[in-house]
C-alpha cells in the first residue's frame, strides 16, 4: 500500500472516531435531558409547606393525561391546607364529574396527611405509575415540610405564655414595616405592660407572676382579631402589631385588652391593670425607630398614673 493511502486512511479513522465520540456525547446529553424533562421536580429540595406542595402538584400535572391536580391536606395540625394546579378546586371537581379522577393517599411517618387528586377532562385516568412514584417521593416531603414548620413555630413561641417571643416580634416587625411601606398600607403597634408586677412578684412570689403573666395572655388573646400579631417582648411586657390598621383602632384594641385583663381577679392576686403605648408607622419610619416611639408612649403613660394609654397626640 502506497504511503499516501495509509496516511489517508489513518486520518479517515480519527475523523471517524471523533464523529463517533461526538455522537454519543450528544445521544447521551439529548437522553440527560429527556429524564430531566419527564422526571417529577425534586420534592425534598425544599422545607417550605407551601414551596413543597406547589412541586408536589407540578409533579402530578406533569403527567401524561392530568389536566388538573388537588393536594389536600386534613387536620389542623397539617393546616387544613388545600391547593390545586391546572384548574381551581371547583373546576377540577367539575371536570372529574364529566371525565375522570383518581385519588391516592398520602401516609407518612407522622399518620395520615391527606390526599392527592389528579383529574382528566377526557377521562381514562386509573392507577398510574408515575403517580405512584410522585406521592412516594412527596409523602417524606411533606413529612420534613412538617417537622419543620412545627420546629420553626416552637422556636417562636414564648414557652411561658404560649404568644409569639421576642425574637419572631422583630422579625415580624421589620417585614411588616417592609410591606406596609411599599404597598402605601397602614401599620399600628400597640405594647403593653402589666402595671406594678414587680411588686406582685415581690409578694406572691415568681411563680405565681408567672401564672399572672399566663393568663394574662390568655384574656388577651381572647380579643384579638384574626390578622393581629401579639407577641412577649419582655418579662411583662406584650406587644401587638395591627396589619391595615391605624391607631384609632390600636387604641380600641388597648380598651378591649385592658377590659378583658381587668374584668376579673387573677387568683389571689387581684385584679390587674394594663399601661399601653400606641404607634401608626410614619413615612419612611424604620422598624427601630417605629418600636422606639410606641414604647416611649406606654413609659409616658406608666408615668401619667397607669391604667390608660399614650401615644394618640
Amino acid at each position: 500500500m502506497a504511503p499516501w493511502i495509509a496516511v489517508a486512511l489513518g486520518a479517515a479513522a480519527v475523523v471517524l472516531a471523533v464523529v463517533v465520540v461526538v455522537l454519543l456525547r450528544r445521544n447521551a446529553a439529548l437522553e440527560t435531558t429527556r429524564r430531566a424533562r419527564d422526571a417529577p421536580p425534586e420534592l425534598a429540595g425544599s422545607l417550605d409547606l407551601d414551596d413543597v406542595m406547589a412541586r408536589i402538584l407540578d409533579a402530578a400535572l406533569g403527567l401524561d393525561g392530568v389536566d388538573a391536580a388537588v393536594l389536600s391536606l386534613e387536620g389542623d395540625e397539617k393546616g387544613g391546607l388545600v391547593k390545586s394546579a391546572g384548574m381551581s378546586q371547583g373546576d377540577a371537581e367539575r371536570a372529574g364529574e364529566h371525565g375522570s379522577r383518581f385519588t391516592l393517599p398520602l401516609e407518612g411517618e407522622l399518620g395520615s396527611l391527606g390526599s392527592l387528586t389528579v383529574v382528566s377532562r377526557a377521562g381514562g385516568i386509573a392507577a398510574h405509575d408515575g403517580l405512584d412514584n410522585v406521592v412516594r417521593r412527596g409523602v417524606p416531603a411533606l413529612d420534613n415540610a412538617f417537622r419543620y414548620r412545627e420546629a420553626r413555630r416552637l422556636a417562636d413561641t414564648d414557652g411561658l405564655t404560649g404568644l409569639r417571643n421576642r425574637r419572631f416580634f422583630h422579625e415580624t416587625l421589620l417585614r411588616e414595616v417592609t410591606r406596609a411601606h411599599r404597598y402605601g398600607r397602614s401599620l399600628a403597634l400597640l405594647v403593653l405592660d402589666v402595671d406594678d408586677f414587680k411588686a406582685i412578684n415581690e409578694r406572691v412570689g415568681h411563680l405565681a407572676g408567672d401564672t399572672v403573666l399566663a393568663e394574662t395572655a390568655v384574656r388577651l388573646r381572647g380579643v384579638l382579631r384574626a390578622s393581629d400579631i401579639a407577641c412577649r417582648v419582655g418579662g411583662d411586657e406584650f406587644a401587638i402589631l395591627l396589619p391595615e390598621a391605624g391607631a384609632q383602632q390600636a387604641a380600641q384594641l388597648y380598651e378591649r385588652v385592658e377590659a378583658a385583663v381587668s374584668a376579673a381577679p387573677i387568683g389571689t392576686i387581684g385584679r390587674l391593670t394594663l399601661s399601653g403605648g400606641v404607634a401608626q408607622l410614619a413615612e419612611r419610619e424604620d422598624a427601630p425607630a417605629f418600636f422606639e416611639r410606641a414604647d416611649t408612649a406606654l413609659y409616658r403613660a406608666k408615668q401619667g398614673g397607669k391604667a390608660q394609654l399614650a401615644g394618640l397626640d
